[in-house]
């Protein structure tokens, strides 16, 4: 069998291949150490990232526009969906100022009708909260204001929310009041929805009233605010007292009992704002005159003389018809 004659592989030609790979590896190894020692490598990219800006600026150009142009139109379309709301909204809060308009001039007609030249004057002042009763079965506060500052007994106190309570005690300095939930309270209220009378009496707790005996065919819901109704005349009528949250029967399944939330901050704030009902007077007029004196007789002033006469003789005059 004959042998292809081919040439036997030399030295040379595998060392030549492997040369230019040692150097690459070399100038590899001293690159890296400089790097390591040097930080060159950092330096050359930062330069190079700064050449590339512009590139990427560009390659990201059509995202940018097409985020702007969908921004634009979203905003467009919220704005004017939002003119339409507020328009929507404009127009509502426009009748109900009408409403409320025609209402006013109601009850102007009404006041003049009725002699409405009399009607409440509410007189506030401002105290501070300086103590708290810490006994949990009492709630009640003191304040630095006194009879000294006008303080007067079963004056009610409200703050930003609605009706706190009302004074029970007084000093010329200080006073002490008696707060909504407080288990010896208890209030006139009536539903602002439907004009329903009822008493709120506390529970000891500030966060909840309570409304026992309610007709069953009484007009209240959940949700319904309730008022001073300005019955009895300590509470001035139409401060908020709470929001009705639960209705249930009583025990007698006769009538529903109501629980509420007070509308007032019990436990928060150190100023109350004391207010009370002052009734202004009916407007009388100027005094009248005195009456002028009756113009005197001719036949008394002809016997006035001889009165006198006879009195100083001391016989009386003949009287002639």
């Amino acid at each position: 069998m004959a042998y292809p004659n081919t040439p036997a592989p030399r030295l040379t030609d595998g060392a030549g291949s492997t040369l230019p790979l040692l150097a690459y590896l070399a100038i590899a190894t001293v690159l890296m150490v400089a790097d390591l020692r040097g930080g060159f490598a950092s330096q050359a990219r930062q330069k190079l990232s700064v050449l590339a800006e512009p590139v990427w600026w560009l390659a990201a150009s059509p995202n940018r526009v097409f985020e702007a142009a969908r921004e634009q139109l979203s905003t467009r379309a919220s704005l004017q969906a939002e003119n339409e709301q507020l328009r929507r909204e404009l127009q509502v809060n426009a009748s109900r100022l009408h409403r409320l308009l025609a209402v006013n001039e109601e009850n102007q007609r009404l006041r003049e009708l009725l002699g409405g030249t009399r009607g409440y004057r509410l007189n506030a002042q401002l105290a501070g909260i300086i103590d708290v009763d810490l006994d949990p079965s009492r709630q009640r506060i003191v304040l630095d204001a006194g009879s000294a500052q006008g303080v007067q007994l079963g004056q009610a106190l409200i703050d930003a929310g609605g009706v706190l309570g009302q004074v029970i005690e007084v000093t010329p300095r200080h006073s002490t009041a008696l707060l909504l939930t407080d288990t010896e309270h208890a209030i006139p209220v009536q539903v602002a929805r439907s004009g329903l009378r009822a008493i709120a009496y506390g529970t000891g707790r500030t966060d909840r009233l309570r409304l026992p005996s309610i007709p069953q065919s009484g007009d209240i819901q959940v949700g319904d605010r309730l008022v001073t109704s300005g019955i009895g005349g300590r509470f001035p009528a139409g401060f908020p007292v709470g929001v009705v949250e639960s209705l249930q029967p009583d025990e007698t399944q006769l009538f529903v009992v109501a629980q509420a939330r007070p509308a007032a901050r019990l436990d928060r704030g150190v100023e109350v704002l004391l207010v009370s009902n002052a009734i202004d007077g009916l407007d009388d007029g100027p005094p009248l005159p005195d009456p002028p004196p009756a113009e005197p007789d001719a036949s008394t002033e002809a016997a006035a003389p001889e009165a006198d006469a006879a009195a100083d003789d001391g016989t009386r005059p003949e009287t002639r018809p």
